[in-house]
């Protein structure tokens, strides 16, 4: 099988993935995944798309991800696998989308506003 690309997006963060068969090891910008997402929650969250299609161990991926935080990157990867498997197999397609992970959470923060603390909050009224 040769090497299948994809690109994943949440809030600010991007995740760039190689694809490739394999023993199922995830490697994350020169780190494994348990190193560089330590939270069991956010390795739970990457393998989700795997998990879904029963193929935990069969494809190695190579990640290369910036920008955002932690959950946010952790969103974006989950992306990104679940393109990249489409592309592999368009049956996984169904699987995937019904569970929600080919949609991209277009969600980001509100820009701050001119004369304003934050986005929408603003300063304390006095009447006097």
């Amino acid at each position: 099988m040769e090497v299948t690309n994809a690109i994943g997006r949440r809030k600010a963060a991007v995740a760039r993935i190689y694809v490739s068969a394999g023993k199922g090891e995830i490697v994350i910008n020169d780190k494994e995944l348990t190193k560089y997402f330590p939270d069991a929650t956010l390795q739970f969250i990457v393998k989700q798309p795997l998990a879904a299609l029963g193929v935990v161990g069969n494809y190695d991926i190579k990640v290369n991800i910036y920008g955002g935080g932690i959950k946010g990157q952790a969103e974006a990867l989950r992306l990104a696998i679940a393109r990249a498997l489409v592309k592999i197999n368009e049956e996984n397609k169904p699987t995937l989308k019904a569970k929600g992970f080919m949609t991209r959470d277009s969600r980001v923060v509100e820009r701050k506003k001119p004369g304003r603390p934050k986005a929408r909050k603003r300063f304390q009224f006095s009447k006097r």
